[in-house]
């Protein structure tokens, strides 16, 4: 059986363009990642200068791009998906498991994330949060607020995907 193709519809247009948008602008958070490590060794090794904002950096521009390219791969259906039973199945079969494995499994574990990182933003921000170590990069919550801001843009993606399911579904096409 071939893999399930999913009609658009005129929601599903708008949203994948804006988490298609995100999803490459922050493919160059990649490039400024290398950048900053290639930086950062040539200090370390050839002047011995080690700078910690270069290490919190890295690790900082690591997450905000993965937690992004998270929703980037949904849109793209590019996601890790183990299809040992459905593969097997007819194209509206599929869809079916798509539909309900979405709203069983994935929505709940968006909502919940999103949910808790909230108040986990906001602790950090009234607390003014910084980094622990000297010399360390201030502004922790932002990087934090890129927890439900992700979450946000998958469930954007997930409401685009459930939208294309639900018009294949309603078309007469099998």
């Amino acid at each position: 059986m071939t893999k399930l193709e999913l009609p658009d519809n005129k929601f599903s247009i708008v949203a994948d363009s804006i988490i298609s948008s995100v999803g490459r602008a922050a493919n160059w958070l990649w490039v400024i990642l290398l950048s900053v490590i290639i930086l950062n060794v040539t200090l370390r090794y050839l002047f011995s200068e080690g700078r910690i904002e270069f290490e919190e950096i890295q690790w900082h521009l690591n997450a905000v791009a993965f937690l992004i390219a998270i929703a980037y791969a949904h849109r793209l259906d590019v996601h890790i998906r183990i299809d040992l039973i459905s593969v097997r199945l007819s194209h509206r079969a599929q869809a079916w498991v798509e539909l309900y494995g979405t709203l069983l499994l994935l929505v709940p574990f968006i909502l919940m994330v999103f949910i808790f990182s909230l108040p986990f933003v906001e602790n950090s921000w009234k607390v003014g949060e910084i980094s622990q170590s000297p010399g360390g990069l201030p502004f922790r919550w932002l990087l934090k607020a890129v927890i439900p801001f992700a979450f946000g843009l998958l469930a954007l993606s997930v409401i685009s995907r459930i939208s294309k399911v639900m018009t294949y579904l309603a078309s007469k096409r099998s």
